[in-house]
């Protein structure tokens, strides 16, 4: 045990290098905060487009999402670091990490608010234009917040496996937390063990409350019964300034 892959020895010079550790851990967790925010505006947008009426903004949602759902990211991250160079544009690892990351989740997180803004009763909407609102004043203040209520836990879900595939930057020396761990366990007689344990924990400490959380709001919304859209009992249509009438979905639509 002594000279294992295990050994107290290992451990104890683990922990006295474990400053290396959380500086991997504070980047992972910053690009992660910066690509979810990528991934989201991304997401709503391109969600948007494809519920549109508009058949081109459509066909541009349909392409974004085709071309990153159906491309490893590992692939899109390769070609980000060592084609784009070749064009002139060359970015730093941590930009990469971002780009890649928030882009390539955007596509995903864009199909969960389509599927959002379709289970949203349709009624609303012509009831929110009947009130006056336009296209876009329904969407802002009626249709996304329902939405956006009812998708928070795949949301969640989405948010997690972006957190983890922050660990495709170790592929381009990123200084990571996944980077920090292959470079301190290939470091002479160190082992991959430990330093995969705990960087296995860390990883956990980030996406555990987020997986907890989602299944607490998920049930909550069960448990209200409100759901998606046509079945969302109390639902209000509110009214635009200058006018006074609130429609409540139930007696209205």
């Amino acid at each position: 045990m002594s000279s294992g892959p295990f050994a107290l020895w290992r451990w104890g010079r683990l922990f006295k290098d474990f400053p290396g550790f959380l500086e991997g851990f504070k980047i992972t967790l910053l690009v992660s905060i910066l690509a979810l925010l990528l991934a989201l505006i991304l997401g709503i947008i391109f969600g948007l487009f494809s519920t549109s009426n508009k058949k081109i903004l459509r066909a541009i949602a349909r392409v974004y999402v085709e071309i990153f759902q159906n491309t490893p990211l590992v692939v899109q991250v390769f070609f980000v670091y060592n084609a784009l160079p070749y064009v002139g544009v060359t970015l730093d690892v941590f930009s990469i990490g971002m780009l890649c990351v928030g882009i390539y989740h955007g596509a995903y997180v864009s199909e969960v608010v389509r599927a959002g803004i379709s289970s949203i009763a349709r009624g609303q909407m012509e009831a929110a234009k009947s009130q006056g609102f336009s296209y876009l004043q329904a969407m802002r203040w009626i249709i996304l917040p329902q939405t956006l209520t009812i998708v928070l836990p795949p949301l969640a879900n989405q948010a997690v496996n972006l957190i983890k595939n922050t660990s495709v930057m170790a592929l381009v020396a990123g200084g990571d937390l996944m980077y920090r761990a292959d470079s301190w366990a290939s470091n002479g007689t160190l082992s991959y063990g430990p330093a995969y344990i705990i960087t296995g924990v860390m990883y956990f400490i980030l996406c555990f409350p987020l997986v907890s959380w989602a299944r607490r709001h998920e049930l909550r919304i069960k448990n209200r019964g409100t759901g998606s859209g046509p079945g969302g009992p109390g639902l209000v249509v509110p009214a635009k300034a200058g006018t006074t009438d609130h429609i409540h979905q139930g007696a209205a639509l």
